[in-house]
Parts: C-alpha cells; sequence; structure tokens
C-alpha cells in the first residue's frame, strides 16, 4: 500500500462502522464503506508503537560467526591474551564477555586454573632433540613432537587420533585437556587446525559455532525442521512471540509454536492432553461398561440389552443392571428395558456408577469441543499459508497485469493474507484458553466467549473478502472499474481485523481483569479492550456493545445481566448498578 491515494492508514481515521462487530444483518451491510477504529489515543499509539518494535533479532550462520569472532577480539584485546585462550575462557562462562572480565579482574590465577591456560610449562626439555611419546612411547625428533602449553610432549601421530577420537565424541572436544591424565591444560583450536584432518576440523568448527547460540543464555535456534537460522532475544521484554526468516513462528520462552495469548504452561498442559491416554480412558469409562464375569470394558453397538462378551468368556448379562441374562425375560422388561434397574436406580443402588459415567462423557464432549474448533482454525490457517504463498508467487502478477496496476500497489492483499494466517493462530489458541478458564468465573466466561465470537466473526468476514471477493478480479478479462472499492473493503478489514484481535490479545493476557469477582465489567477498560481507545470511546465509535452473540442474562435466577455493560445485577433492582441503564 505505496499510494496515499489508494490505501488507507489505519492510525488516521476516526469512524468505525458501529455494526461491523455488532453483526451485520444483510449482505448489503457486509458491502458498506469500512472505516477505521480511532487509534489515535495515547494507549494505541503505545501499543502499535510496541507492535513494530521487535524484541529479537533473526541471526544467520554469517551474522553468528561475526558476533562470536567480535566477542572473542574484546575479551583478547582488554585481557591481553591471544584470541585461542579468550575463546577457551568464553566457552566456559557461556559467551558472556562481561561475566569473563568479572572473573579474571576479581581473580586471574583462578580463572586460568578454571580452564586449564598455563602461565608456565609444566616440563620443559631445552636442548633435547629428541624426546619420547607420552603415550605411544615411541622416540622422535622434536619436530614431530607437540605439546600444549604444559609442555608434555606427544608425536603428531597420537596427537591426530586423539584430537580425532574427542571430535567425534562430540561437543566435548571444545574443552580438550592434555592427554596425560594428570594435566589440566586446555587444547585450543589452534593444535586442533594444525593436528587434524579436514573432516574433523569442520566438525570442531561447527561445534565452535553451535555453542555460540546453544551455550548462550539470550540466543536459540529456529526450532523449525531444516532451519540454521538464530535468535539473539532481549531478555525481559515481554513478548516470546518470535517469527524466523524461515516463516515459523515460535515462542522464545518454551521453543513451542508461538501461542499468544496463551501462557506457557497452558500450552504445556494442553499439548500434554492432546498426546495423553486420559482422553482414550475417558472415552472408555463413558461409552463402555465392564463384564461382570470377567471386567472386561464392552460398547454396546446394538439396540437390544441382551448383551454376550466375546469368547473365551460368552458370558450374557443385561446391559442395564449388569445381572445374568439367565434372570431376566418378560417380567424384568423385556429387550429393550429392565425393571430391575430402574428400582434400583431408584433405590440409589447405580447413582455412583451412573455419575462418574455421566461425567466422564461430559469431560470427553466438553475436551472435544474446544480441541475440534483448536485443530480446525490449525488446519484453516496451513490452508491460508499456501493460499499466502501462491498469492506472493502467481497470483500477484497476474492481478497486476489484469487490473493495470504495479505490484507494490497490492500489497494490500498480502498484508490481509499474512493477517488472516496470524488471526487463525490466535483464535486456534483462545480455544485451550477457554478450556482451562474455570467453569465457575461464569462472567469471565461469557466476556470471553464475547470477545472470542466477535474476533471469530470478524475474521471470517476478511477470510471470505480475501479468499472469495478476490477471485471475480483474478478471473476478470480487463481492469475491474470497482476495484478501488474492494481495495478499501478489504484494507479496511484487515485494519478492522487487527486492532480487534490486538484487543483481544491484550484482554486475555491480563486474565480478563475488565471482569471483577461480582461480574462486573469496567466501562473504561470495555472501551479501551472493544474499541481501541478513550477518544474512540468519546465519539461513541468503538464502544462497548450489547453481547448479543452470547447468552446474555445470568444462569443463577436471583440476578440479571445488563445488556450495556454485562454487569450482574439482583432482580429486585430494575437499574444497572454499573452503568445506571434501566432494565428492559
Amino acid at each position: 500500500m505505496d499510494s496515499d491515494d489508494d490505501m488507507l492508514d489505519a492510525n488516521g481515521s476516526e469512524s468505525v462502522d458501529e455494526d461491523f462487530y455488532s453483526g451485520m444483518d444483510s449482505e448489503a451491510d457486509a458491502d458498506d464503506d469500512y472505516e477505521f477504529i480511532d487509534n489515535n489515543s495515547d494507549d494505541s499509539d503505545e501499543f502499535i508503537s510496541s507492535r513494530h518494535q521487535l524484541s529479537y533479532t533473526i541471526l544467520s550462520e554469517v551474522d553468528i560467526r561475526s558476533r562470536q569472532e567480535e566477542d572473542i577480539m574484546r575479551v583478547s584485546n582488554v585481557l591481553s591474551i591471544s584470541p585461542v585462550s579468550a575463546s577457551i575462557l568464553l566457552r566456559q562462562y557461556n559467551w558472556s564477555v562481561s561475566k569473563v572480565h568479572d572473573e579474571w579482574f576479581a581473580n586471574e590465577e583462578k580463572a586460568r586454573k578454571v580452564v586449564g591456560l598455563l602461565e608456565k610449562p609444566v616440563v620443559q626439555f631445552p636442548n633435547a632433540q629428541e624426546l619420547t611419546c607420552g603415550i605411544c612411547f615411541e622416540t622422535y625428533p622434536c619436530d614431530k613432537i607437540k605439546s600444549a602449553a604444559c609442555g608434555h610432549p606427544f608425536c603428531t601421530s597420537c596427537w591426530g587420533g586423539y584430537i580425532s577420537t574427542s571430535i567425534n565424541d562430540g561437543p566435548g572436544c571444545l574443552m580438550l585437556r592434555c592427554p596425560d591424565p594428570s594435566c589440566s591444560a586446555a587444547v585450543g583450536q589452534d593444535m586442533v587446525d594444525t593436528l587434524s584432518s579436514e573432516e574433523d576440523r569442520e566438525k570442531y568448527s561447527r561445534y565452535l559455532l553451535r555453542s555460540y547460540v546453544e551455550d548462550n543464555r539470550k540466543t536459540k535456534w529456529c526450532p523449525a525442521p531444516g532451519c540454521d537460522y538464530a535468535v539473539d532475544f532481549v531478555v525481559g521484554s515481554g513478548n516470546y512471540d518470535v517469527s524466523c526468516r524461515c516463516s515459523f513462528g515460535f515462542c522464545w520462552n518454551c521453543t513451542e509454536e508461538a501461542h499468544r495469548p496463551v501462557d506457557c504452561n497452558t500450552v504445556e498442559k494442553w499439548i500434554l492432553k492432546n498426546s495423553a491416554e486420559s482422553e482414550n480412558m475417558n472415552w472408555i469409562l463413558a461409552n463402555s461398561k465392564p463384564c461382570p464375569k470377567c471386567k472386561r470394558p464392552i460398547e454396546k453397538n446394538q439396540g437390544c440389552m441382551h448383551i454376550t462378551c466375546t469368547p473365551p468368556c460368552k458370558f450374557e448379562f443385561c446391559w442395564l443392571c449388569l445381572g445374568a441374562w439367565s434372570e431376566h425375560g418378560e417380567r424384568t422388561g423385556g429387550f429393550y428395558a429392565c425393571n430391575r434397574y430402574e428400582t434400583a436406580k431408584q433405590e440409589g443402588v447405580y447413582d455412583e456408577a451412573e455419575k462418574r459415567r455421566e461425567m466422564a462423557k461430559n469431560s470427553l464432549e466438553r475436551y472435544t469441543h474446544y480441541y475440534e474448533r483448536w485443530a480446525t482454525n490449525q488446519s484453516s490457517r496451513q490452508k491460508a499459508l499456501a493460499d499466502l504463498q501462491q498469492m506472493q508467487n502467481l497470483h500477484l502478477e497476474r492481478l497486476s497485469d489484469i487490473q493495470c496496476q504495479p505490484e507494490s500497489q497490492l500489497k494490500f492483499i498480502i498484508e490481509a493474507w499474512q493477517q488472516i494466517v496470524e488471526c487463525r493462530r490466535v483464535l486456534k489458541w483462545t480455544y485451550a484458553y477457554g478450556y482451562y478458564l474455570p467453569e465457575h468465573e461464569q462472567a469471565k466466561r461469557l466476556f470471553f466467549e464475547y470477545l472470542q465470537g466477535e474476533a471469530e466473526s470478524g475474521l471470517e468476514r476478511l477470510h471470505q473478502c480475501a479468499e472469495k471477493e478476490l477471485q471475480v478480479y483474478l478471473t476478470a478479462v480487463g481492469p475491474s472499474k470497482d476495484f478501488n472499492e474492494f481495495r478499501t473493503k478489504l484494507a479496511g478489514l484487515t485494519s478492522v481485523t487487527r486492532n480487534y484481535f490486538e484487543n483481544l490479545v491484550r484482554a486475555l493476557e491480563n486474565g480478563l481483569s475488565d471482569v471483577d469477582s461480582h461480574g462486573a465489567t469496567s466501562r473504561s477498560s470495555s472501551s479501551k479492550t472493544l474499541g481501541g481507545g478513550s477518544k474512540a470511546g468519546r465519539s461513541g465509535r468503538g464502544k462497548a456493545l450489547p453481547l448479543k452473540s452470547i447468552k446474555a442474562t445470568s444462569d443463577d435466577a436471583t440476578h440479571w445481566s445488563c445488556e450495556h455493560c454485562t454487569f450482574a445485577n439482583l432482580t429486585t433492582t430494575n437499574t444497572c448498578q454499573m452503568c445506571q441503564q434501566r432494565r428492559r
């Protein structure tokens, strides 16, 4: 969106179609002009500016190596030691330059001893022309003997085998010490480069590079399969969501896929629940009964109450009362009923077992409800990602030719698809949030379902516009007169949906704090949450709207819920105690 004439600025417009989030009653309403939520308030400006201030940096292999070399040279220059010694120190202290400086200047001798940096050799052979290797015990000329800083002599062949074995054992080779069992002198990269093969040198260099990321508490690798980018994160910035250059989004804190507004603990519980056997047990408990004889679970798949267990048990029993079928017949109600069961149920004999089965069934149905919607939004997001790539690689150029407009002025379509992908991700995780929202917090649940429903409604409108309405212009034979109107509509939907989802995320991350323990919704907070700012509230735009999409009355017969602010009032009053609106 490069032209002022053809694009809409989400920050510059102050009016919004009030019917957009309160629900449109006709297709004609859906085709009206789309205006924007006012973002000129202080809160919105602060939030929008923070949106563009990334708290992380994506690093390629070249960037990582450059930073690593810079840190090594800084330590080398400040401490007046060789780069190899500086590298050994940095590895010991997890590549923290400040930690190295602190330890070195606090006690240089101790710091040297910890990493094996010796100031002078342990053994010396000043006038020797031949030396005996400490491993193979063969005698070699001095030019065939190599030593670390300690001076212990070993032949080049034994050195090569020792270094190669250590490198093949893994990253532990980065802390390699002298082969002499009694010596702790460090073996640096200079000796590795001199005495090892090309293949081993490459492995050592790769381990050294990876250690800069894996040992550093501020950097992590992107967890996407096959991705070689790393992320340098500003610890304490609050938002852990990271978007790598490979297009994979993840949480820097737990390295799972990006999951705002759900916290890492909830994501861990949700993923564990999806993969655990607990739901299988719930299904078995809810949909089966144990054979009274062999105790194996049996699922009833026929209408008759006469059940026969599978071989070798073959016990015949009544499905209702679990009694032997030989004691049943027409006198007990026939094949489709059981008088014994009905009598026993009235006496309370089967109450506990039935309650357990009913609870398991309700729990399973509740989990299935949230999981299906979580999975559906995940698949919709994957489809949207594929559509976005297709738009970028194929359709955008064709649309530019058909509508006779440069691709730079069609960026609003790419932005719309990017917003759809992001919103699908957020919406997916709101279902995990809803699953773990306590059942007894009815006011919060109503408020959450309202926010979620409105966000989903707006997203569906945007998705339909980008997916279905765009096809008309992709299949047109020439420039369309109403293409600019489509641009205005799609850009408007993108802006409104973006603002609404940002406010939804903020509300959920705050724990729905707008709702207090009595079920009241703060008017000032609600107007910011739903409308994007205080100025919007004063102008009558973007204010908290009636909860038309959810049940607005409390389940408690002693209270009624205000349509204006959702405050739960006693039925003895006709005026809302929060907003002073009369009961309708």
